[in-house]
């Protein structure tokens, strides 16, 4: 049987029984073929847009006997999905956020049957949210875990209108009230980034944009910080 990263078991736990899973930039199509093996779904499709990634998936769905239930297609994002598919649950998982949200937003079309997304971005995670808010999907749930030295955000969305304080874009609404240590290392690191940022930039006299950069820093500094101390 398959076995799956850290992160990956966190994106599959988000993925209900029956679903008609659609992993998109599915790399070695591991997460439908666990899934199946898991029997927690039926069928998916493996959507991959690298020739050679994609040939790995099919050699990998071949090799552990799950082809009559994981489709795999070379296609660029939701392009992968067909309408007699019948998707309804998307995951994207390894790749920056603004990435998925570009995704997200070129294949927009193609959700017209999914309930729910699940993301994991590797970095930017606020791209996703502010998606999400300008296409009426609303934060189900959040994670957000330490693997192998790096730190990964998986952010889940169903169908619905929802508003976010800037804070909740940026550190995750419902990980801001977690708040749990891999939360805390994370943001006070970038704190720490952003003020060695901020003292590089007082350097740059009389410099309008050094000084908006700045600003801007400041201003996100504080925001997490307040968060931080609640």
């Amino acid at each position: 049987m398959i076995q799956l990263s850290e992160r990956l078991q966190v994106v599959a736990s988000y993925v209900e029984q029956d679903a008609i899973l659609a992993d998109i930039g599915s790399d070695h199509a591991y997460l439908p073929t666990y899934l199946v093996q898991k029997g927690v779904i039926k069928k998916a499709v493996a959507g991959e847009v690298v020739k050679g990634p994609y040939e790995s998936a099919l050699k990998n769905v071949q090799r552990e006997d799950v082809s009559d239930a994981v489709t795999v297609r070379l296609a660029n994002g939701l392009f992968a999905i067909q309408e007699q598919d019948g998707v309804d649950t998307v995951s994207i998982a390894g790749m920056g956020g603004p990435l998925i949200a570009k995704i997200l937003d070129e294949g927009n079309s193609h959700l017209t049957s999914v309930k729910r997304i699940i993301t994991q971005p590797n970095i930017h995670a606020k791209a996703i949210r502010e998606w999400a808010v300008n296409n009426d999907w609303v934060i189900i749930d959040e994670r957000i875990l330490k693997e192998d030295g790096k730190i990964y955000e998986v952010v889940v969305l169903e169908k619905g209108k929802a508003s976010y304080s800037e804070a909740d874009l940026l550190l995750g609404p419902i990980l801001s009230i977690e708040k749990n240590h891999v939360f805390n290392e994370k943001w006070l690191h970038e704190i720490d980034q952003w003020n060695h940022i901020v003292h590089s930039l007082g350097e740059a006299k009389n410099n309008p944009i050094a000084e908006e950069k700045r600003g801007q820093l400041n201003k996100q500094i504080q925001l997490v910080e307040e968060v931080l101390q609640k």
